[in-house]
Formats: C-alpha cells, structure tokens, sequence
C-alpha cells in the first residue's frame, strides 16, 4: 500500500493526450517536479531498494536528468549524463535504438570508472528501448549497473518485458 505522500505525489503527474505526436500519452512530471514535497518522495522512493549499492547515477536525457540529479545529490554520489546524440562535444560510446514511436540515439562522455557500480534513472519506462541502450551504452564504458529506476512505468507497453527488472514508483 503506497504511503499518502507518494499518492499525492503520483496524482500531481499529468496525463497530456497526443504529444508528442498523435496517439502518444504524454506523461508530464512538472507539476510533481515543482512541488518540493513531491519530489523528495519520490526520489527517496527510487533510492530505496539500492542504497549503498552503487558509485554514481547515470541519468538519461532529458527529464531522466532532473530525477538522476536529485538522486545523485541525495545519495551523496556523482552523476553522467546520457544525451542524445550530437549533444556531448566528446562523446566515447553511442548506441542506437528504437523508440514507442520512432528511434534515437544516445552518447555518454567517458566518465563512467571502471566496473563502477551504476545506477541508472530515467523518468518513465514505456516500451524499454532508451533503457536497454543505456544499459549497453554503460557496459560500453566499462560500467555495471546494479540497478535501474524509473518514476513511471506504463505497463501496457511492455518495456519491462525487453528491459527486465526495473524499479518503479508508480505504473499507468
């Protein structure tokens, strides 16, 4: 049973209809974003099952930063950005994948240690290609990650199915 907090957390998620494009249901996390209480929530609600078991964040652009910051600050660890492609002056690995509607690609700048344990953060997981490519993005840097986390996980999409186990605050 989800405390009253992550309740009042998850109703501050809105659901915007047709973005980015026709047929997509945009979840939009800014008004939980906005609101401190909220926020703090769910970030300690995504720490949880990991604390202490891993070295840095490795957030995935772009609204996957804001949570893998503040999970990063909170667990008192640094943070490495995943970007799309073309973002990152020096990127050392990319990986392409398919997207619920369309595909990319993402870089990370080589600042992943060796056999660092990671921990990565995204905001939702829908059909699971950004996560799965994040996770060979950090292999490809030497990484291993312990453990994923996402704020949001829309389950008729099956992203788990491609991705595994995956740590979710909230499901739609």
């Amino acid at each position: 049973m989800p405390s009253e907090a992550l309740v009042r957390a998850e109703s501050l998620i809105r659901s915007v209809p047709d973005y980015p494009e026709p047929g997509v249901l945009f979840r939009d996390i800014t008004p939980l974003l906005a609101d401190a209480s909220a926020l703090r929530t769910v970030i300690h609600a995504m720490i949880a099952p990991f604390e202490g078991s891993f070295d840095v964040v490795a957030g995935v652009e772009a609204r996957g930063f804001l949570l893998a910051g503040a999970v990063a600050m909170e667990a008192g660890v640094g943070l490495v950005p995943i970007r799309k492609a073309g973002r990152l002056p020096l990127p050392a690995a990319s990986v392409s994948y398919d997207l619920e509607y369309g595909s990319a690609t993402i870089e990370a700048h080589g600042d992943i240690a060796d056999r660092a344990r990671v921990l990565l953060v995204d905001d939702v997981l829908a059909t699971g290609g950004t996560l799965v490519a994040a996770h060979e993005l950090v292999a490809s840097l030497g990484g291993v990650v312990v453990g994923t986390a996402v704020l949001m996980e829309v389950t008729a999409l099956g992203g788990r199915a491609v991705v595994g186990d995956v740590h979710t605050v909230f499901t739609a």
